[in-house]
């Protein structure tokens, strides 16, 4: 039996929660309490992991990795603009 499953199941709900963490920070006019180094640090962590996965040819991480890259740099381009528009 091939444990990928195992895996994907993994990566369903952790992409579940940041996706929903990602949409509760949109709607969040201010962005109150959300750090940019959140995000910042997310993107340089999934990003060397991205090229980890690579390297070892483990499919289930590099989709997982290159999901969670695309919901930090998301996360990241909202915080920014709530937090501007919340200075003006």
């Amino acid at each position: 039996m091939n444990p990928d499953w195992i895996g994907w199941l993994a990566s369903a709900v952790l992409l579940a929660t940041l996706i929903r963490q990602t949409i509760a920070c949109a709607r969040d006019p201010e962005a109150r309490g959300v750090s940019r180094w959140l995000f910042l640090g997310q993107c340089v962590a999934s990003a060397g992991f991205v090229v980890y996965s690579v390297m070892v040819g483990n499919r289930v991480f590099i989709v997982t990795n290159s999901a969670i890259l695309a919901t930090a740099i998301i996360g990241q381009c909202i915080v920014a603009r709530r937090k501007r528009r919340s200075r003006v």
